[in-house]
């Protein structure tokens, strides 16, 4: 059985909550703020520990809900964002999977292994051991021994 790690990105190591004016670009169909996010941990240190968690045989996945309020179009815009923050801000990972989804659409339906998410309900929804965002580099190096 493959060994999966999934993270979560908003909220988990993207701050879009932290966008001026996030929630109202999100009411008004604009993906300004998930471009523009900044990132919550330093991103070299956690781009080295996903290296050596994929070289040790992890497989490390992203897994991200859609806007709350969304149309078809602004879902592409959405995905469009996040695909190209990943690739701007963590060109040298190569994800094993990336999930983005509609926003509610239960995480645990994409896959099982081990998650990251901000959000409680996720967590508890989750078939499987699931952590907070709360030192998630730390968290993850454990993974490693």
């Amino acid at each position: 059985m493959e060994r999966k790690i999934y993270l979560d990105m908003d909220g988990t190591w993207v701050d879009l909550y932290g966008v001026e004016g996030w929630l109202n670009d999100l009411n008004n169909y604009n993906p300004r703020p998930y471009a523009e996010a900044k990132p919550l941990v330093h991103l070299a240190t956690l781009a080295r520990t996903i290296h050596e968690l994929q070289r040790a045989g992890w497989a490390v996945c992203i897994i991200s809900w859609l806007s709350k309020n969304s149309t078809a179009d602004y879902d592409i815009e959405v995905k469009n964002a996040k695909l190209e923050w990943l690739a701007n801000h963590m060109p040298s990972i190569e994800w094993n999977e990336i999930h983005i989804i509609k926003y509610g659409t239960p995480k645990y339906t994409c896959g099982d292994g081990i998650l990251f998410d901000d959000e409680e309900r996720n967590r508890n929804e989750w078939k499987g051991i699931a952590y907070s965002e709360k030192d998630l580099i730390k968290n993850l190096r454990t993974l490693l021994f």
